[in-house]
């Protein structure tokens, strides 16, 4: 069972689908119990970083992803949801990221035409579960974003967009993407293959 992590502030109905679509049985709950005990978590996301992290802490679900990753168990962060993994934003000062994963989040630099909205290639830059299977053909997927996180000492790929940003990154079981694998046809399906049967 896969559970999907509701915010709020999710494309959850296409996520849930896709993961259906790969065989799995799916839970999506904003209940701290069900968070926690979870075997594998899904983070997805859009909207605002800030506002992601006040539901987040209203709910009471700060913790239990905590709790989550510290027990050795998968998650999976999808476009907002890789970067709530990070320490903060740019986006919102002052706010407080899950800091799974060190770093920030920052604005593309003024001369990238935002929301980087489209396909593009994801290249990968060091060996991974995620990426690593050879069922991913094109590495080509599907973005929607105005922030990124630049040179993350997790990084397992990188784009280009103007300039170069991490993609991807993953650090023992945590695994995101800033991408949106359920809208990314057959290579979005595959890495949540990847992710599932991890």
């Amino acid at each position: 069972m896969i559970t999907v992590v509701d915010y709020g502030m999710g494309n959850l109905r296409n996520v849930r689908r896709a993961l259906e679509h790969v065989g799995q049985e799916v839970l999506v709950t904003n209940l701290a119990a069900e968070i926690e005990h979870a075997e594998r978590l899904v983070l997805p996301g859009v909207g605002a970083f800030g506002e992601a992290i006040r539901r987040i802490d209203d709910l009471g679900l700060r913790r239990p992803l905590l709790r989550h990753v510290d027990a050795g168990k998968p998650l999976l962060g999808i476009c907002l949801g890789m970067q709530l993994l990070f320490e903060h934003s740019e986006e919102n000062p002052g706010v407080k990221g899950l800091g799974l994963l060190k770093g920030a989040v920052v604005r593309f630099p003024g001369f990238v035409k935002v929301p980087h909205i489209g396909w593009n290639d994801v290249l990968s830059t060091q060996q991974s579960t995620l990426l690593g299977k050879t069922s991913i053909s094109s590495r080509c997927f599907y973005f929607v974003h105005s922030f990124c996180v630049m040179d993350s000492a997790e990084e397992i790929a990188s784009t280009d967009y103007g300039v170069t940003f991490t993609s991807a990154v993953e650090k023992d079981k945590v695994m995101a993407v800033q991408f949106h694998p359920e809208k990314s046809q057959s290579d979005g399906l595959a890495l949540l293959k990847n992710f599932v049967e991890r």
